[in-house]
């Protein structure tokens, strides 16, 4: 797609940002994700408020420190101008424990007018799973 994802969406670039989004963080690469959202970013990830991108990079470093085999999916579920919605789902297995985990939830972003998200809401649940339970990304390992 040659078109700018910048508000306002239509559904076609809403869709593209979203797919943007989830390849992005199947990179696991914080520094990729980061630049993704505004410096000034503000974020809610289940009960973390933090705002920059500084503060990203270093959650979602701690974060892929601590989840091995991530693997993502996020599909639209509204937008309007410049707000998209996503319901999502990941697996992936703690680092220490070996324990296999499915986490879903929903996410609500804003963004500025350089198609850049200045505003995160996300909230989560996670659920054990066997390895064998895996829906997404299996094929990797």
């Amino acid at each position: 797609m040659s078109q700018k994802l910048i508000p306002p969406f239509s559904k076609e670039t809403a869709r593209a940002k979203v797919k943007a989004a989830q390849d992005g963080w199947n990179s696991c690469d914080p520094e990729r994700v980061a630049k993704a959202y505004s410096l000034n970013s503000d974020w809610r990830n289940r009960g973390e408020f933090f705002k920059g991108r500084q503060a990203i990079e270093a959650f979602l470093t701690r974060k892929w420190q601590k989840e091995k085999h991530y693997k993502l999916m996020k599909e639209l579920w509204a937008f309007s101008d410049n707000r998209i919605s996503v319901r999502f789902e990941y697996e992936w297995q703690h680092f220490e424990t070996g324990q296999w985990y499915r986490s879903h939830g929903n996410e609500h972003w804003e963004f500025d007018d350089d198609g850049l998200m200045r505003r995160r809401d996300m909230s989560a649940n996670d659920i054990e799973i066997e390895k064998s339970e895996r829906r997404i990304g299996v094929e990797e390992g």
